[in-house]
Parts: structure tokens; C-alpha cells; sequence
């Protein structure tokens, strides 16, 4: 009678529906354990490498690995080593077009404190800003004497460069119309091709330089006032970086 009570009882207990989460968090755990063992065994441990390869050499009658350690990681592959390489050159481009700007700063330095010169660098290159009213009268376009020394100091660095230079001309936004130079877009031009000749005779290659006039399209400051429109009659010669910014083709099919 005792027994029955006690299987009436058993018998009587609730079925437990949620018993497959012991199996569940069972498998998770084993998971999470092969996952832990893969990435442990993944990473490059050189002491535990060293250890390792100590006791097999000696397990097998050895003195330590017969190969070094060392020689054992420098053989290892260099992951992306197409990107270790363009940081390199990326590192050392930029020391070198700092020097450069460092010399330019130097060059013209007396006007660089009167404020008519500029000296910038960024990813493009080094650009050195000159003021119109150093190089050119109202309206011209022919260098003025006292401008060619400051040219030729600033030719004769680029003359033991290799990068190639573009020249910038750019005006304000008055216009001009007179039978040599019907408009800005002509004023700006032949003012850059100007610069580019005498660094040309100063002895710069000429297939490393290029002329280009930008009229009033790219102003610094303010066309507004006679300060601003002054700031922005200039020429601007630009030591590009050999190294371009890495280029992605555009597909020919558009996406869907």
C-alpha cells in the first residue's frame, strides 16, 4: 500500500517541459569552449612557441629546436604587405615634402613676415601663396624686377626636387576688359604661365610644370572689401605629392 501511495505520487508530478535547456546550455558551453581553444591556438604565442618547440627537440634526443625562434617568425608571412609598403612610402613622401616646405618657409621668409607669402602643406602637396602685388603691377601679367629674385630662390629648390609643380593664377572678382586681357579668366592664365617661364629659364623641367588659371572661382577672402579682393589676387605654386590618393574605378553597370 505504501509502494502504491508513492507511485500514485511520482505519478502525480507535473511533466517538466523545459528540460532540453540543461541540453541546450550544455551545448553552449561546449561552444563557447571550441571557440576559446580556435582562438587560443590562432594567435602567435613566441614564449609558449619557444617551450613547446624546447621539448619536442629535446623528447627527441635534441638540444632545443634545431630552427630559432626567430627564424621561425621572420619566415611567417607579413599580412597585407602591399599596405606595410604604402605606408612606408606615405611616411617617408611626407618627411620629404615637409623639409621641402620647411626650405621654401626659409626662402621667403622676409615675406612671409610682411604677410604676402604662404606656406601650407596637406595631402595634395606644398603650396606657396604669393601675393599679386609682389609679382605683377595692376592688370599685367609681366613679372616686375624686384620679383624675380624671390622667384628664382624659390626656383632653385625646385630645381633639386623631383615633384611636379602647378601654377595657380587667380584674381578677384572686378572685372577687366582691355584688348590684351578680355577677362579674368586670361588676366589669371597668362600671370601663371608667366611664373612658369621663368622657372623654366631658372632651369625646373619643363614637363614637370603645368600653368592654370582659376579667374576669381577659388577666393580666400571676401570679394567685399578691398582687403579680401587683395587676399585673393594671387599666384599659387603647388609642389604636388608623388604619391596620388588611391583610386576606386567607377562600374560601368549601375547598381540595381
Amino acid at each position: 500500500m505504501q509502494y502504491r501511495r508513492a507511485r500514485k505520487k511520482f505519478d502525480d508530478e507535473p511533466e517538466n517541459h523545459e528540460r532540453w535547456l540543461i541540453s541546450y546550455a550544455d551545448f553552449i558551453t561546449l561552444l563557447f569552449a571550441f571557440f576559446v581553444v580556435m582562438y587560443a591556438i590562432s594567435a602567435v604565442n613566441i614564449g609558449k612557441y619557444k617551450v613547446f618547440s624546447d621539448a619536442l627537440g629535446n623528447a627527441f634526443g635534441g638540444q632545443g629546436s634545431a630552427t630559432p625562434v626567430n627564424t621561425q617568425v621572420q619566415n611567417l608571412p607579413i599580412p597585407n604587405p602591399g599596405l606595410k609598403r604604402r605606408t612606408e612610402l606615405l611616411r617617408k613622401e611626407k618627411e620629404q615634402m615637409t623639409k621641402l616646405a620647411q626650405d621654401l618657409l626659409s626662402t621667403m621668409a622676409p615675406l612671409v613676415k610682411e604677410g604676402k607669402v604662404r606656406v601650407t602643406q596637406n595631402s595634395r602637396g606644398v603650396s606657396v601663396e604669393i601675393n599679386a602685388s609682389v609679382l605683377f603691377d595692376p592688370g599685367e601679367a609681366k613679372l616686375m624686377p624686384e620679383s624675380v629674385e624671390a622667384l628664382r630662390a624659390v626656383a632653385a629648390l625646385l630645381k633639386e626636387d623631383s615633384h611636379d609643380v602647378q601654377v595657380e593664377g587667380h584674381t578677384d572678382n572686378q572685372p577687366i576688359a582691355n584688348p590684351r586681357y578680355p577677362s579674368n579668366w586670361e588676366l589669371s592664365s597668362v600671370r601663371a604661365s608667366s611664373v612658369v617661364r621663368l622657372f623654366i629659364d631658372a632651369g625646373v623641367a619643363p614637363a614637370r610644370l603645368t600653368a592654370v588659371g582659376y579667374s576669381s572661382n577659388q577666393p580666400v577672402a571676401d570679394n567685399d572689401t578691398p582687403q579680401g579682393r587683395a587676399r585673393n589676387r594671387r599666384v599659387a605654386v603647388t609642389i604636388l605629392s608623388g604619391i596620388p590618393d588611391p583610386s576606386t574605378e567607377v562600374p560601368t553597370t549601375p547598381a540595381p
